[in-house]
């Protein structure tokens, strides 16, 4: 009985898992470095609609998140209040950067909305870009 509750555990735990966002970019990027990873910047704003649909369709599918969670450091800013590289301007948000941390060069951008089959595709890119 304890091991087909522990198996259940288990199942349940692997399902809806939330993106393990780090608390600053300094902290993404400082982990990034250590690990190896590319970093992702997502820019958003408070008051963006499309921002909210990102981050309560896209960044809660259970692929996405563990696609991020396992090949980037990632971090979430607001535009405008947060403290991040100037290099990283977003005119229009949400924005999904990808970013080399061993030089800080932006690898890929990304603005706005993206479905789930799409921020895959986006994802691809960025990690094909990083290991070049």
């Amino acid at each position: 009985m304890k091991k087909l509750l522990a198996q259940c555990l288990l199942a349940i735990s692997m399902f809806g898992a939330d993106i393990m966002w780090n608390s600053s970019y300094e902290q993404a990027l400082v982990k990034a470095k250590k690990e190896g990873k590319p970093l992702m910047v997502l820019i958003t704003s408070e008051t963006c609609r499309w921002c909210r649909k990102l981050e309560s369709t896209t960044l809660q599918d259970d692929e996405i998140v563990s696609r991020i969670n396992t090949s980037f450091q990632v971090v979430n800013v607001t535009k405008d209040k947060s403290i991040y590289p100037k290099n990283l301007t977003a005119k229009m948000v949400p924005m999904s950067y990808f970013v080399d941390p061993r030089n800080g060069k932006v690898l890929y951008s990304m603005p706005g909305f993206w479905g789930t089959e799409d921020y895959n595709s986006i994802l691809d890119d960025a990690i094909q870009k990083y290991k070049k």
